[in-house]
């Protein structure tokens, strides 16, 4: 679906032979303010204020650039927690088109710093729509900039990586100093600012199932109540806790930031391998690896998107999946696992099968949400693993 356009404007509202025309907010009905986006090694990008950026409040936001392919699924994406700690811009040119709705959203709040668009639509063309994106947003804290050149960017960000940004009101001196003080999420620990503050308990199978809270979703959630009680718990858990409610199973979730970050939760993975079936999802197929001894690494741009081809070894049947990732599990440090998927598009390890415990996981993401459910099979395979260890 697109938007329709009206008079002589165009996707950024610009008259033709003329100046850009700012385009009204959603929310406030107001012409947009100029914006700029700005990255560390000094690259910027003109548009307009959308959101909280626009609304009088933050002049700016910051936040590590990366760029997703997906064609829908905007609000899964700005509510997946694995965003964390960074700025999205997306691909697709037409984004707000079909609205939001409370049914879309993968966790309670947006956990990105920020979007960045060719065009936000301000007119909702879906009868499931209850509001509009930039309201969405704005309820959140959340702004981002529109009438972007977003195939320039994300040509910038393939080339010269994923880094720190900052975008917003602020003149361009500010933004370039505030980009160049942003961490970005290299050696940051951020499933702190995401993971549940207590335990809670989803669906009524008879299997039994703790799901750790790296950030995860609620699609993900959904696939595990189809067979099983599950219980969501901090990521700060001990394993030793875990153990005591004897599970069937123990999901590690998906997640936001720096696996090699996260020394103390690979302690914790360690103690469960062994002792009961563990499915690993994204971050959570990260730090399995890496209790296994592993290394991982950062990827030049990471994955992100609903596209990805992944061959899976042991048929050679071809998955086309949703990823967000922005780093990988170095296939030469992997011991006691085989490589159970491959991604066909950089060969990066998208899946392993622990030799001598019950555990597996992939670094794509089975769930969807959004995205296509070729890999829905391994929630049933989770199934069939902790049905054999009972």
């Amino acid at each position: 679906m697109s938007s329709a356009h009206h008079g002589a404007t165009g996707a950024t509202g610009a008259r033709a032979g003329g100046d850009p025309v700012p385009a009204p907010s959603a929310v406030s009905g107001a012409r947009r303010p100029p914006a700029t986006l700005v990255l560390a090694d000094g690259a910027s990008f003109a548009g307009e204020a959308f959101g909280a950026l626009a609304a009088g409040g933050a002049r700016l936001a910051t936040g590590e650039i990366v760029f997703n392919t997906a064609l829908s699924g905007y609000q899964e994406i700005v509510t997946d927690p694995s965003y964390a700690g960074q700025v999205v811009a997306f691909t697709y040119p037409h984004i707000g088109n079909y609205g939001v709705t409370a049914a879309d959203e993968e966790a309670r709040r947006p956990s990105c710093r920020a979007i960045v668009v060719r065009e936000l639509t301000g007119r909702q063309s879906s009868w499931r729509a209850t509001g509009d994106l930039e309201g969405f947003l704005a309820r959140h804290g959340i702004g981002g900039i529109t009438g972007v050149d977003t195939r320039r960017l994300t040509r910038h960000v393939r080339e010269a990586g994923a880094m720190p940004c900052a975008l917003g009101t602020a003149d361009g001196d500010e933004l370039l100093a505030a980009a160049r003080a942003e961490p970005g999420t290299e050696g940051v620990d951020l499933v702190g600012s995401v993971t549940t503050e207590r335990a809670y308990r989803v669906g009524d199978g008879p299997l039994r199932v703790v799901a750790y809270d790296f950030g995860v979703k609620s699609t993900m959630l959904r696939r595990l109540s189809g067979f099983a009680t599950v219980e969501v718990v901090p990521a700060s858990t001990p394993a030793g806790e875990v153990l005591d409610r004897r599970p069937d199973g123990v999901l590690l979730s998906n997640g936001p930031g720096d696996p090699a970050a996260l020394g103390h939760l690979v302690e914790t993975v360690k103690v469960l391998l062994g002792e009961v079936p563990v499915f690993g999802i994204c971050l959570g197929h990260q730090l399995l690896a890496a209790a296994l001894g592993a290394r991982t690494n950062k990827l030049r741009f990471g994955h992100h998107g609903a596209n990805h081809p992944v061959r899976r070894v042991a048929t050679g049947a071809v998955e086309i999946t949703s990823q967000n990732h922005g780093y990988a599990v170095d296939s030469d440090s992997l011991p006691g696992a085989d490589v159970s998927h491959v991604n066909l598009n950089d060969g990066v390890v998208e899946g392993l099968a622990c030799r001598d415990v019950p555990a597996f996981s992939v670094q794509y993401h089975p769930e969807a949400g959004p995205g296509p459910h070729d890999a829905g099979y391994l929630f049933e395979q989770f199934r069939e693993l902790m049905e054999a260890c009972r």
